[in-house]
């Protein structure tokens, strides 16, 4: 186990009690990913937590797979999705590098507050393009945090290092969606509540 999954499930119980920070901006963010769902629609989350955002999409998809490194926030998640019985979200625990998913098989893809705490955000882009049909969309929420406090380069380290936080990158939202870019994506939505919040960018692999 290493300190990243430490760390979420050593937090897990104090994380599914917090309040959402931003009530009208998490709403919005439900919002702008459900104009893009059918009821048709194989939906995978990877980093999903407690299974709150999952939970919340269930009855706009046929069905989504919701994955975390944390075996705590799964069991949190499962225990919410069998007292709302919930049936069609299928909770795991796993990273999103040892997921197998074949090719061009998802319609949306969700990576919410991730991003940045990945080592290899560039090889898990490219892969989550590799996963969606034609068409389909990778929905996130990323904190850039290289826009406001470059300086966290030199404390995230420490940070990790004491246990005190998990891997946290920084990097600019034009850093961000040239790694989009790259990949092959279309930028097809952009939205900041206000600065130094959380960038959310839906992007649409080409039909």
């Amino acid at each position: 186990m290493d300190r990243s999954t430490r760390f979420w499930d050593r937090i897990a119980d104090r994380y599914s009690k917090r309040p959402v920070a931003d009530e009208a901006a998490y709403q919005k963010k439900l919002q702008v990913t459900r104009e893009r769902f059918r009821p048709d629609m194989n939906v995978l989350e990877f980093g999903c937590g407690t299974g709150s955002t999952a939970i919340a999409h269930a009855p706009y998809v046929k069905h989504i797979q919701a994955i975390d490194i944390s075996s705590k926030m799964i069991e949190i998640a499962q225990g919410k999705a069998e007292a709302g019985a919930v049936e069609n979200v299928t909770f795991e625990q796993s990273t999103i590098d040892e997921l197998s998913v074949s090719d061009q098989t998802l319609d949306a893809v969700l990576g919410l507050s991730i991003l940045h705490l990945l080592d290899n955000k560039e090889e898990v882009i490219a892969k989550v393009h590799k996963m969606l049909k034609p068409g389909g969309v990778f929905v996130t929420s990323t904190a850039c945090i290289g826009d406001t406090m470059k300086f966290f380069k030199v404390i995230a380290p420490i940070g990790r290092f004491f246990g005190l936080m998990p891997v946290v990158k920084v990097f600019t939202t034009k850093e961000l969606k040239d790694s989009f870019t790259d990949a092959g994506f279309e930028i097809d939505y952009q939205w900041q509540p206000r600065k130094g919040k959380a960038v959310v960018i839906v992007a649409k692999k080409a039909e």
